[in-house]
């Protein structure tokens, strides 16, 4: 028992350390006092993963067609804005793509690259939405650990990003990331209008490829900023590069049990990556002799 006390101890006087290097100009940004909402905000969505199946059980699954064409556009509109903002703040403060220590400076250039990596923290508290969607139109097999593993850990480790280091390299990740978001929701807002656009959309495998592209670039730039002895700091360039490691573990997987593995039975297309928002069709296996009943879907 002393030893947990000790523990939570230390952590609490380590936390109060760590503010003392946090970055001023963000601490009282919406969400960016304490760490506490976006915690809160992660606890509801994992409880929502329990209650949310349980409540769903036994009624019919929603359509939300309309919901998921505006949704999804926005989402578009918002990555878009953001990887603008990252690419033209950037270049207009002189960034270097190889090496970019973080300016705590309320120069308009540096302030302008926080407020944008603001908005991409905050874009991944709505990318919760993927997964709400996913379950009321009761796609549960499409909830999985890549899923959940992505949505949570990004919104919890971007608030600490913004919070520490709102600029410098942090701004290389999110410029990729938001620009593959782009193609990504756009993908899934032509999807949302249903069989007659969707036999267009031929590229869907191609947007996982990118994915793990991205995270091999990812650890490839942490990895040159460690060997050059980059002044940005290094535990979080190693910490960096051990979440992507992960990724690229959990998207090959993915790729190769959606794409190469040989399935036994005959099943629909299946979801266009592991972290889709529910307008892939589930694949439909038959069971003894039959197929399973369809649910009648609610629409919007």
């Amino acid at each position: 028992m002393d030893t947990v006390i000790h523990f939570v101890n230390d952590s609490a006087e380590f936390y109060k350390w760590s503010l003392t290097i946090a970055d001023k100009r963000v601490e009282e940004w919406p969400m960016m006092a304490s760490p506490l909402p976006t915690l809160g905000i992660s606890v509801l969505y994992l409880l929502f993963l329990w209650a949310g199946p349980l409540y769903m059980r036994s009624r019919e699954p929603f359509q939300l067609r309309k919901t998921l064409i505006v949704y999804n556009f926005s989402m578009v509109l918002l990555n878009f804005y953001i990887c603008k903002e990252l690419i033209l703040g950037s270049k207009a403060a002189g960034y270097s793509y190889l090496c970019q220590p973080v300016n705590y400076s309320n120069d308009v250039n540096e302030v302008r690259i926080a407020s944008a990596l603001w908005w991409y923290y905050i874009s991944k508290g709505v990318e919760f939405l993927d997964t709400v969607f996913f379950i009321m139109r009761k796609k549960f097999n499409q909830v999985s650990f890549l899923h959940v593993y992505h949505h949570c850990t990004m919104f919890i480790l971007w608030w600490i990003g913004i919070k520490w280091v709102p600029g410098g390299q942090s701004f290389f990740g999110a410029t990729i990331n938001s620009g593959i978001h782009v193609l990504m929701y756009g993908y899934y807002g032509l999807a949302a209008f249903g069989p007659k656009i969707q036999k267009y959309l031929w590229w869907k495998k191609y947007l996982t490829i990118i994915q793990m592209i991205q995270f091999h670039v990812t650890i490839s730039h942490a990895a040159h900023s460690l060997y050059t002895g980059c002044p940005f700091p290094a535990w979080m360039q190693w910490a960096l590069i051990g979440y992507a490691v992960t990724f690229i573990i959990l998207f090959a997987n993915f790729y190769y049990q959606t794409y190469r593995r040989q399935p036994r039975l005959k099943p629909a297309k299946s979801a266009a990556n592991g972290i889709s928002n529910g307008i892939s069709k589930t694949p439909e296996f038959v069971e003894n002799g039959k197929k399973p009943k369809k649910e009648r879907a609610k629409s919007d």
